[in-house]
């Protein structure tokens, strides 16, 4: 194998290339705008770069100099549109990868361009098929997490593979992307409302918000406060409302199916019934780690660390939660992952968010938002409705001082 070329030989517009390919690939992979320009800054500087990066959830503007040369001389902008992000844990893992190689000297940059390029084959069918599983497998298992009848935890899984479908169509159908939430909770609620008026009742909210579970923008929401509190102002508040709007199209879905079986005459009949014994729970909590593993697209060799990760997040909020009011328990849960990744990342030199991402999967508030909207709408109730919507603000600012200090109690030493 032929010695890379060393980075003195590469030319300024190579260098520039490299680094927005890199810009565009970990904002792909859904990186948030701390971080990202973090991760840019850090590789432009060994580069021999002066970049100014500004990300947003949609785009990024990356302006370049070259530090051996009069100011503005060798000033180049580039304006990127991009569409929001969505986390790959392989391919971040990868790019980052790739990126070490090229600032330690052990890959050149036209290897490096070919590395990443390899990165975009087109998904095969069993990756499809696997992607659609683990809509399937998450609302099975966050249903048996909640411990609901085994008709609901069927129903929730038979949804999830039903907007598993939906989101590969959408994949196939860019005009399908728009409105894909407000399809799929549609969809997902006529099915639970049709169970329960013709074979039994089911506990009609919850079944369709552990259906709708991996569509709803806890991380985005989670993600969001995070960049406000570290001044990304502009970026925290498009993602956030990216979020909210992703919530309103859910909750609009459902409704339009609650109001159409309203119409019809339809006779859901609603029960709350928590009647599952707690195997059954630890079994979900093993079956909900998998999903995550299998949606977030880890490597099968992090398969176990980030079903560790997933499975601790929730164990360390529960029993927190008991010691401790279920606040305290999702803060500890969020420094203890958060300062897990950290440590991921400054010793085993890999992206912390192998940790860090599923680690706080099960912590984020997008069931309780949509809980509320349902809640809001269907009793024509303000104070439900704000009830509700303050739980959300309890669980965000719990879960964002815990990333928070956990960042102050170990640094992490890199940005992803």
């Amino acid at each position: 194998m032929s010695n890379p070329s060393p980075l003195s030989a590469a030319s300024y517009a190579a260098r520039i290339n490299f680094v927005i390919e890199l810009a565009e690939r970990l904002h792909a992979y859904g990186t948030t705008a701390q971080r990202l320009e973090g991760a840019i800054s850090a590789v432009a500087q060994q580069l021999r770069l002066e970049c100014e990066p500004w990300s947003n959830p949609t785009g990024m503007i990356l302006t370049f100099s070259d530090p051996q040369r009069p100011p503005g001389d060798s000033d180049t902008t580039r304006v990127i549109r991009l569409p929001p992000g969505e986390n790959d844990l392989y391919r971040l893992a990868e790019t980052d990868r790739i990126a070490e190689d090229v600032v330690a000297g052990r890959l050149g940059l036209a290897e490096a361009h070919a590395q990443m390029s390899a990165l975009d084959r087109p998904p095969t069918w069993r990756s499809r098929a696997m992607q659609v599983l683990g809509y399937c497998l998450a609302a099975t298992a966050i249903a048996g997490v909640l411990r609901l009848p085994w008709l609901d935890i069927c129903v929730a899984g038979a949804n999830g593979l039903l907007i598993g479908l939906f989101v590969q169509v959408s994949e196939a159908q860019p005009r399908f992307k728009e409105p894909l939430e407000a399809v799929a909770a549609m969809f997902a609620a006529s099915v639970t409302l049709l169970v329960a008026a013709y074979v039994a009742p089911l506990n009609q909210n919850t079944v369709i918000i552990a259906s709708l579970i991996v569509l709803l923008p806890g991380m985005a929401l989670t993600n969001a406060v995070n960049e406000l509190t570290s001044q990304h102002l502009v970026s925290g508040t498009a993602r956030f409302a990216g979020a909210l709007t992703t919530v309103l199209k859910l909750a609009i879905g459902t409704v339009i199916a609650l109001y159409l079986a309203e119409m019809i005459g339809l006779d859901a009949q609603v029960r709350a019934s928590r009647p599952q014994p707690e195997w059954v729970e630890w079994a979900a909590l093993a079956l909900a780690s998998f999903a995550f593993a299998v949606l977030f697209r880890a490597n099968r060799r992090d398969y176990p660390k980030v079903m560790a990760a997933a499975a601790s997040g929730y164990l360390i909020s529960r029993f927190g939660g008991q010691a401790f009011g279920s606040p305290a328990g999702i803060f500890l849960a969020a420094l203890v992952l958060t300062a897990a990744g950290n440590a991921y990342a400054r010793w085993w030199n890999r992206p912390g968010a192998i940790l860090r991402v599923p680690g706080i999967i099960m912590l984020v508030p997008g069931s309780a938002s949509l809980r509320g909207f349902l809640t809001l709408i269907q009793q024509q109730d303000v104070d439900a409705g704000q009830a509700a919507l303050l739980a959300v603000l309890n669980i965000l600012l719990a879960l964002v001082a815990g990333l928070l200090f956990g960042n102050l109690l170990l640094p992490a030493r890199r940005n992803l």
